[in-house]
């Protein structure tokens, strides 16, 4: 029956977006005595690439397959714009693919990073790539600013750089784990180049990585913590929240949220680490009270 329903919407949704594109908005040359509202199906079959009589069994509501790629050439047909987009897909019960990702952030999502200190937040984009980053972030991780652009990634910080791994105090199931998201989080990332460099020198250069990521394990982010040790600042626990940003496709925002009070009274000494200052706790942390810091797996 919820299928019927759901076949029953879409049939609807299609025949609405029809009856509302003029033929001139589709480029088509419609005569003095044409009396349809919109445009006829048989010129939506033909705009989509496919059979007057299989789009009329759609706007029929009749129990027949339908894929993406037919989806979107419909979408692109009856000019249906994002938001219109994927309620087609979500009627027809097709998961909406991938679009590819913008050329970043912009800087209003950058702004709004900045505006979460002293909580570190940054930003990824489709390939874990660091495209934005606040002071508290740097202060954690280090400031991705002054490595090469290639090499200001979260999977290869991870696993090329001596400093990350060393505040990871369960590195080995922490590490799997995200390469696990990743190999999820890259499903139509095959073929695109800056892809198969990133995983291609990781394979070269880390045995670990080869492993986990030759075992295809897949895992979705979820709001476990993971654990740090910082070299100045000890104990810090952190909840990671995860954030999509719609009108930035692939760009996904981290916002790091204390989970104690602990963590929470060293947030400002964290920002003054970015900024290469010393902090109240730096001598304690030198003296051998470096203990560990906890975020969620992204």
């Amino acid at each position: 029956m919820a299928d019927q329903q759901r076949r029953r919407n879409l049939a609807e949704f299609l025949r609405s977006r029809r009856e509302r594109l003029s033929p001139r908005e589709a480029g088509i040359l419609a005569g003095p005595r044409r009396r349809t509202p919109g445009l006829r199906r048989e010129e939506v079959a033909q705009l989509s690439g496919v059979s007057v009589t299989w789009y009329t069994w759609l706007e029929q509501a009749r129990d027949i397959t339908v894929s993406g790629q037919v989806l979107t050439s419909l979408a692109r047909a009856l000019m249906l714009n994002s938001v219109e987009r994927r309620h087609l897909f979500a009627l027809a019960g097709v998961p909406l693919p991938e679009r590819p990702p913008g050329r970043g952030p912009g800087p209003a999502l950058q702004r709004l990073v900045d505006a979460l200190e002293p909580h570190p937040a940054y930003l990824l984009d489709a390939n874990w790539d660091l495209v934005g980053w606040n002071r508290a972030e740097a202060g954690l991780i280090g400031d991705p600013g002054e490595l090469e652009p290639a090499e200001r990634n979260l999977l290869w910080l991870v696993f090329m750089d001596p400093a990350m791994r060393a505040l990871l105090a369960d590195w080995d199931g922490q590490a799997r784990d995200l390469v696990a998201q990743f190999r999820a989080d890259s499903r139509q990332r095959s073929g695109d180049p800056r892809f198969e460099q990133l995983t291609g020198g990781l394979r070269e250069a880390s045995e670990e990585f080869r492993a986990w990521w030759e075992a295809h394990d897949i895992a979705e982010f979820g709001s476990s913590r993971r654990t740090f040790s910082h070299p100045r600042l000890g104990a810090l626990t952190f909840d990671y929240v995860k954030l999509a940003a719609l009108d930035a496709p692939g760009i996904k925002l981290f916002a790091c949220m204390p989970a104690d009070a602990a963590t929470t009274e060293k947030l400002p000494a964290l920002q003054r680490c970015a900024a290469g200052g010393e902090s109240p706790d730096a001598e304690a942390a030198d003296a051998g009270t470096a203990g560990e810091v906890t975020v969620s797996p992204v």
